[in-house]
């Protein structure tokens, strides 16, 4: 049976995925063992909600170059929230997720409505929200918050004695799923794929393209200040120079799990495999023990650009209505 055009960057990524695991299971005793899979999406579950809100938005045709600001703005809102103002966490949380979505939402309609390169816009949106954060505070400020901390250090067994799996590897899934969901059955999703194979005829066909192309960065916004919450977990703190470089890498996962830059075709599932492949690929250099933590840019970057020729090479080859 012929794989359709539209699934090739998709089993490109899954394929890759599994041959790097392979290799180290083939390579490194323990390798293959669940904790270490684990492990990929416990140590990456804030890169996936982050992903998942720039797939939207490459999807549409867009990008976004402020979530790692955003991300550190969150992580920093909140610290100073709970541990200097002593908000509670039900109350700190949600605060922190509208004011990423907010910022968003700002940034998706000055792009709509002056008609702006999302690329300009955003990359005034990371300054921004950088700078902001040294507004709060110019040092690190750390959570010893008792609830935030239990809530942060908490493991659920799989089994009774089996690996153990994060609040935030849950989070990160089930925010995945409710991302499949929404860009395959609703019209929002629906919208946001006809945008990205061609803003024109979504407009000709009657669909809300105006409105879609604002809650796209909202949504983006969204997922980075949720990411930014989940960033928390793991460091406990807030700081400025959180998740430096976080949109990159984001962007990175996005492009090698499938998704065209020019938008219109991608899948979430192909995000998660694209985050998971970078972890393998940090995991691989952990194991190996003797190359440099740096050998992991070198990699994803060689990666990045046999998949940009990938995606040319796809393009050139796509036909009308595949």
């Amino acid at each position: 049976m012929k794989l359709q055009n539209k699934y090739i960057p998709l089993a490109a990524t899954i394929s890759l995925f599994a041959a790097m695991s392979v290799f180290g299971a083939v390579s490194y005793t323990g390798f293959l063992s669940p904790q270490v899979f684990l492990n990929l999406l416990i140590d990456n579950a804030f890169l996936v909600i982050v992903a998942v809100g720039m797939t939207f938005v490459i999807l549409s045709g867009g990008i976004d170059l402020s979530v790692g600001s955003v991300v550190a703005l969150s992580t920093i809102v909140l610290a100073k929230l709970v541990q200097h103002l002593h908000w509670d966490l039900m109350a700190a949380i949600p605060l922190v997720l509208c004011m990423g979505t907010l910022f968003g939402a700002f940034m998706g309609w000055l792009i709509q409505r002056f008609r702006l390169q999302p690329f300009i816009v955003t990359l005034a949106g990371m300054f921004l929200a950088r700078g902001l954060c040294y507004l709060i505070s110019i040092d690190s400020i750390s959570i010893t918050d008792e609830a935030y901390t239990v809530l942060a250090q908490t493991r659920l067994h799989l089994w009774t004695d089996g690996p153990m799996v994060s609040i935030s590897a849950v989070l990160a899934l089930v925010v995945l799923a409710a991302a499949v969901f929404v860009a395959h059955g609703t019209e929002f999703g629906r919208t946001v794929y006809a945008i990205g194979g061609s803003e024109h005829s979504a407009v000709l066909m009657g669909l809300p393209v105006a409105r879609t192309n604002v809650l796209v960065y909202a949504l983006s916004g969204f997922c980075a200040a949720l990411g930014g919450v989940v960033f928390t977990f793991y460091m406990l703190s807030g700081y400025g120079l959180h998740a430096v470089g976080l949109e990159l890498d984001a962007i990175a996962a996005v492009v090698i799990g499938g998704t065209l830059l020019s938008g219109g075709v991608g899948y979430m599932v192909g995000t998660l495999f694209g985050v998971l492949t970078l972890g393998v690929i940090q995991t691989l250099i952990m194991f190996d023990g003797s190359l440099s933590s740096w050998w992991t840019r070198i990699v994803i970057g060689a990666l990045l650009f046999v998949f940009c020729v990938l995606q040319r090479v796809f393009e050139a080859g796509r036909k009308p209505g595949v």
